[in-house]
């Protein structure tokens, strides 16, 4: 049995065995969220990391400051190392900010910020984390009966009190997309997104819609553009806005029917990019520094975004 199979079976009983995973946190890395936002440290070339904490390190600061350890039973089970060394997160938004960072040597940024500048492997373990976090929060009592929910130990489910109704973290299913006539291809920037970058064109998946079918309309609501063909990529998970599932794939417009006419409610900008241009852009390997010009460059290489504009000029 090769490691991935161990290290995911050993997680599929984390969360179905309440003791082995109390047992499991004693020996565990915890990373720690101040109200949704991770904690994290400085590393080279203007990258960020998550700061792994062990359980000890994490009693120590919640004793410290006000907490008697209870709140470490809160802690949400998010994965586990290659060496099967459980990981866990925790937000801790009850202590004071300012003292939890100086103890731990790191700072509590918005992860809005932090995604751009993770290490690509941390990217989705942090939002992964964030993303059960805020949807405990959000799910403490029962739509049904309105009776509290009550959480397994790794977090993975929450159960009514009342009806045994169970309820299991979700996502909202979004579909991305990277639009070619052939040459080049259409990125688009929202007034949020961070100053100079570019991305493929997103949108929610409506209630009774296909991929497809949301797909052909999402680009013609943003750019105006009717779509020939689509092909499917891959997916991702995303944190924002509250945790969404992206769908990515490739579709082609007529290159006689290129002009683009963009819908200013929902993007800032769109329009078409060469291959030199795109080319030029995947070797940018961080996002322009405050103070410096505004430049175009893509999404980080660990967002399903990078991995459409990659495939495309792979094939061109």
């Amino acid at each position: 049995m090769t490691d991935w199979l161990i290290s995911l079976r050993y997680l599929n009983r984390l969360k179905e065995d309440d003791e082995a995973c109390s047992a499991a946190l004693q020996n565990s890395t915890v990373f720690l969220f101040h109200r949704l936002v991770p904690l994290l440290q400085s590393r080279d070339r203007g990258t960020f990391s998550p700061v792994p904490l062990t359980c000890s390190d994490v009693q120590s600061v919640l004793r410290k400051f006000g907490s008697d350890g209870s709140l470490l039973k809160e802690s949400i089970l998010i994965g586990c190392s290659e060496q099967n060394q459980a990981q866990f997160c925790l937000d801790v938004g009850e202590l004071d900010q300012a003292a939890v960072e100086e103890e731990c040597n790191g700072t509590f940024m918005d992860l809005r910020k932090a995604f751009f500048l993770l290490n690509g492997p941390e990217a989705p373990l942090v939002a992964k984390a964030q993303s059960l976090l805020r949807w405990h929060q959000s799910n403490k009592f029962c739509g049904a009966t309105g009776q509290l929910t009550q959480r397994n130990r790794a977090g993975s489910q929450r159960v009514c009190s009342s009806s045994s109704i169970i309820y299991y973290p979700k996502m909202s299913p979004v579909v991305i997309v990277l639009v070619s006539d052939g040459t080049r291809c259409l990125l688009g920037r929202q007034s949020s997104f961070p100053r100079g970058m570019y991305s493929a064109l997103a949108g929610f998946v409506d209630m009774g819609e296909s991929l497809e079918e949301a797909l052909c309309r999402e680009v013609a609501e943003e750019v105006g553009l009717e779509v020939q063909s689509i092909s499917y990529s891959s997916s991702q998970h995303w944190p924002f806005p509250n945790s969404s599932f992206m769908l990515g794939c490739h579709a082609t417009v007529s290159p006689a029917f290129s002009q683009v006419n963009v819908d200013q409610s929902e993007l800032e900008d769109a329009r078409w990019f060469t291959l030199e241009e795109i080319i030029s852009a995947l070797q940018v390997e961080a996002p322009p520094r405050r103070g410096d010009q505004p430049t175009f460059w893509l999404p980080p290489k660990h967002a399903l975004a990078n991995r459409l504009i990659t495939e495309w000029t792979d094939h061109q």
